[in-house]
């Protein structure tokens, strides 16, 4: 009796190593971030920070999702040069490049390109950061 339970055990064991085995392996990109069927791709706010980490945003960023601009106007006098932005994308979608210290937006004539990349890696959108100054 005694090996009859051991040996349903020992298959019941052998049938959840098989299934787990078989189990298919989810996507990911080179970042370790998951890859979906999702193909949106926008920018749906936008944030500008100081050094000390409080906006310098004068006003509400004007957020062109067809013309993929963005237009932000910062207060008199910030410092260009060392500005932290903050991009709230559509789910799943990723920013290229990636976003890893203070910016130097200093150049006014020449804007800051960013691209989002969808869910499933296949849609690129580059929006043009536009700064003015108040």
């Amino acid at each position: 009796m005694k090996s009859i339970k051991n040996t349903i055990l020992y298959a019941i064991l052998l049938l959840a190593a098989f299934a787990s085995a078989c189990k298919k392996d989810l996507p990911v990109d080179e970042d370790g971030l998951l890859i979906t069927t999702r193909a949106e791709c926008f920018v749906s706010n936008f944030e500008l920070l100081g050094t000390d980490f409080i906006t310098v945003r004068n006003g509400v960023p004007i957020i062109d999702t067809v013309a993929q601009t963005i237009d932000v106007t910062v207060n008199f006098g910030t410092d260009l040069k060392n500005l932290y932005p903050q991009f709230t994308l559509a789910s799943d979608c990723k920013l290229d490049p990636k976003i890893v210290g203070k910016v130097d937006f200093s150049d006014l004539a020449n804007p800051k390109t960013y691209t989002v990349v969808s869910g499933n890696r296949k849609v690129r959108k580059a929006y043009k950061i536009i700064v003015k100054v108040q």
